[in-house]
């Protein structure tokens, strides 16, 4: 099936997992939203760098260190370029979403004076985000003493813009917020909600795991001082991510860990600290990991960003449309904006056996509280099941998730 230059069997065979079969049935995997899959050249990229052109990076005069060295910082003007960020030097690599997390944290736990955050000083947060975005602030609260707040949203994740403005007071330092709802699909409107932030004297980071997946992402447009991403859903390796950050905000913080790289001078008396982002690159990064998520986002840019979008797009409301007719499933989420995550109930049905029973029809799910409970408790359901697209996904992928839905309900109902 080609849809406006979109040849998705071309896209699909360039992704060597789908041509497995699970309990006999041919895999239609839906938890994109946990981790995407990997096409070939990202896995061919990663073995030849180990097969060929492996060493550690920016300490070697040789030729691997200089090649490894080449490659690791492309990726980094790579990703630059992909969220628009004005330098390369604003790319932090991390080990992931939730390391970036911690790292803005601390580094604002541990920096002095009327910049850092002190006790009784607030930080908002909203109730839909992921945990990895919530409890680096508790540890925070629970070693400084600051406050959070917490933003309502509404049953399809929106959150009301003056209820947003409203929260603000002089102690308000921080905002830390999803642009993305990896339960609901809800798109914050992030640069809305930068404008008001700076206007009130805070900091404003933005949860972009699911969002840079997505949507195309200028983080120059939306203003924000952080932004967050991870490589695994962004068809890339895991256990590699990126903080960006602005210059100038990255510059004034603290280091978040110690060793080599993010050193400029160190004797028996003391230490002078690296620019960012080695500043914050503590120790061998993960250069294998770092040159294969460049490889991704390449991939990612050859198909076409607004093209995946838009493929994405008409998947999402196929299955809505779909999953509509099933008056034994309830939905979660159906804001206008939303993005191809849905997460969903049944009647009589715990996720984990939906997900169970669809797993043996070849179907792959999520089932949980997805790491946002606080989200789930306002939802008022302890765990939903959840099936998430990607690029690779199809009409037919919809189709077997309503097959295998009717099949459980027989079975269950």
């Amino acid at each position: 099936m080609s849809n406006m230059g979109y040849d998705i069997e071309a896209i699909r065979a360039q992704f060597p997992i789908l041509k497995r079969k699970i309990h006999g049935k041919s895999l239609v995997y839906l938890d994109n939203a946990a981790s995407a899959q990997k096409p070939k050249i990202v896995i061919d990229k990663i073995a030849t760098v180990m097969e060929d052109g492996y060493a550690n990076v920016h300490r070697g005069l040789h030729t691997l260190s200089n090649e490894a060295t080449a490659a690791f910082e492309e990726t980094r003007a790579t990703i630059a370029d992909f969220i628009n960020a004005a330098s390369p030097e604003e790319i932090i690599f991390t080990s992931g979403g939730t390391d970036a997390f911690n790292l803005v944290s601390y580094a604002y736990g541990a920096l002095e004076g009327e910049s850092g955050l002190q006790e009784g000083d607030e930080i908002i947060l909203s109730l839909m985000e992921h945990h990895s975005n919530i409890v680096p602030w508790h540890l925070l609260r629970e070693r400084k003493g600051v406050v959070l707040k917490w933003l309502d949203v509404n049953d399809d994740g929106e959150i009301d813009v003056q209820a947003y403005e409203n929260m603000f007071t002089k102690r308000t330092k921080f905002v830390a917020l999803s642009h993305m709802s990896n339960v609901l699909g809800a798109l914050t409107p992030a640069k809305e909600f930068t404008r008001i932030a700076h206007q009130h004297g805070a900091k404003i980071l933005f949860d972009g795991c699911q969002a840079s997946v997505h949507a195309k992402i200028d983080v120059q447009e939306i203003g924000c001082d952080f932004y967050v991403m991870t490589g695994h859903k962004l068809y890339g390796p895991t256990g590699v991510g990126v903080l960006y950050g602005r210059k100038d905000v990255l510059n004034d913080l603290p280091p978040y860990r110690g060793g080599g790289e993010m050193i400029d001078i160190v004797t028996v008396d003391g230490v002078t600290y690296n620019d960012a982002p080695h500043r914050f690159e503590a120790g061998t990064p993960a250069i294998i990991e770092v040159i294969g998520f460049g490889e991704a986002i390449k991939w990612m840019e050859s198909v076409g960003v607004d093209k995946i979008a838009a493929h994405e797009k008409s998947l999402m409301n196929h299955a809505m449309e779909e999953l509509r007719k099933l008056n034994f499933v309830q939905l979660f989420g159906q804001s206008p904006e939303k993005a191809p995550i849905i997460c969903f109930g049944m009647d009589n049905a715990h996720p984990h056996d939906i997900s169970a029973i669809l797993d043996r029809t070849g179907v792959a799910v999520r089932a949980g509280h997805h790491c946002a409970q606080p989200l789930m408790k306002r939802l008022g359901v302890s765990a939903t099941a959840r099936a998430s697209f990607a690029a690779y996904n199809t009409h037919e992928d919809v189709d077997a998730l309503v097959a295998g839905l009717h099949k459980t309900h027989q079975m269950l109902g």
